[in-house]
């Protein structure tokens, strides 16, 4: 399984060519998933406690 960021050069024929001939299969996988990253939530959640100089 074969997971990228949907830049153009993972999208050109030959890197698809290439990873299909090595039996390698590619997750479709939207773009800019920031959901999806689950360290975008703890930084807005750090950045909220040092912020707040009464959170414990």
């Amino acid at each position: 399984l074969f997971m990228d960021d949907n830049a153009p050069p993972h999208g050109a024929r030959i890197a698809t060519a290439g990873l299909q001939e090595v039996g390698v299969s590619n997750m479709v996988w939207p773009a800019m998933t920031s959901d999806l990253n689950s360290i975008e939530h703890v930084g807005d959640q750090l950045k909220q406690r040092l912020d707040d100089p009464t959170s414990k």
